[in-house]
């Protein structure tokens, strides 16, 4: 839990910590590109992390031997990485949603 935490709180702060992009008219298209590729990451990121908790809380399910405070744990983790790939699939929609909205209103050409 506690590494998790370093972790984020480190992703986090690189990303604060990252130069402004001024983007010029003829390079919209440019930087929607590689935020779109950063997102693309992001995302195949947290769904291999959520895959992992998914393994993590089914063996801690599977090895539990009946200790009811194991398998409340592992039923946690379980439900806990499901919510979390949830949010990060319905982010990934919502960003795309922007993306198509945005292009259609400001004109951008691909």
């Amino acid at each position: 839990m506690k590494k998790a935490i370093i972790v984020s709180s480190f992703l986090l702060s690189l990303l604060i910590a990252a130069f402004p992009a001024y983007a010029d008219s003829a390079d919209v298209t440019k930087v929607q590109t590689f935020m779109q590729s950063i997102i693309g990451v992001l995302v195949t990121l947290a769904g291999l992390l959520s895959a992992g908790f998914f393994v993590w809380g089914g063996v801690g399910y599977i090895t539990s031997s009946g200790n009811p405070e194991s398998l409340d744990k592992s039923k946690k983790t379980i439900l806990y990485s499901a919510i979390g790939l949830t949010v990060v699939l319905a982010s990934f929609v919502l960003s795309n949603i922007v993306t198509q909205l945005a292009t259609t209103a400001f004109g951008a050409a691909k």
